[in-house]
């Protein structure tokens, strides 16, 4: 509800200690400029979104789409250029509406064997396609497969596991935390079904999947708050003190 640079000192005083970035608007500034503001602010800035096409425009990403392989390689050297001003260790990369496998594959190698030596892991999201009508990677079984066939080693490709899609695409999520977590490179979190808070007025008990993702998995990564609060984003954040220890 502010602009982005804005965002980071609401985040300070809320008491994080580390940020995502989802939005396109993050490119609308050069990466000294994000970083300076990240440094004033004390936070780490542990993944964003690489550019996703004409967001405003109807696109969601560039990874799966025919013709526009040129387009995705500059997005790439974009992306890797403000992954290292900002110290940023992983990238989501969208894959578009509809698309193609075999040029998602491609692309996706080709973002591995870039970002890969810098020491950053490219991540992919399944999203339900009530959220994201025709979006290429819809469900958590195909971004399996597709992760057997592109990641490795020198340039891991990872399961960016939110809770919310999984959810609606599969449930069972203590089951697909434990089948899928030797994939999961980070954690994002929303209430369901309405993509709120991850409080008591939605459907999941997060209480219970974190001690899972925590004590059970050994998860020491970041969890992502990616849900779209019901009020002011401040006064959502109560949940935080009843599942939080």
């Amino acid at each position: 509800d502010v602009p982005l640079l804005e965002r980071f000192a609401r985040a300070r005083s809320a008491g994080f200690g580390a940020v995502e970035i989802s939005s396109n608007e993050l490119f609308e500034h050069c990466p000294k400029e994000v970083a300076s503001h990240l440094k004033g602010e004390g936070l780490d800035c542990v993944l964003f979104n690489l550019p996703a096409g004409d967001w405003r425009g109807g696109e969601r990403g560039l990874a799966a789409l025919p013709k526009r392989q040129e387009e995705f390689l500059r997005s790439l050297q974009q992306g890797a250029d403000y992954a290292e001003r900002l110290g940023c260790s992983r990238v989501h990369c969208l894959a578009g509406l509809l698309g193609s496998s075999e040029i998602y594959r491609s692309n996706l190698q080709k973002a591995g064997e870039v970002l890969g030596p810098m020491g950053v892991e490219v991540l992919i999201e399944p999203i339900n396609q009530r959220s994201m009508p025709d979006y290429h990677l819809k469900s958590f079984g195909q971004a399996e497969r597709l992760l057997a066939e592109v990641s490795r080693p020198n340039a891991p490709v990872k399961l960016l596991f939110d809770f919310f899609h999984c959810q609606i695409l599969h449930g069972d999520l203590t089951m697909n935390l434990r089948k899928y977590a030797d994939i999961i490179g980070h954690v994002q979190v929303a209430g369901v079904p309405d993509r709120g808070e991850p409080d008591a007025r939605q459907e999941v008990n997060f209480r219970h999947l974190f001690q899972v993702l925590r004590d059970e998995l050994g998860y020491k990564g970041h969890i992502g708050c990616e849900y779209q609060p019901r009020g002011k984003t401040e006064d959502g954040l109560k949940w935080l003190d009843e599942l939080v220890e």
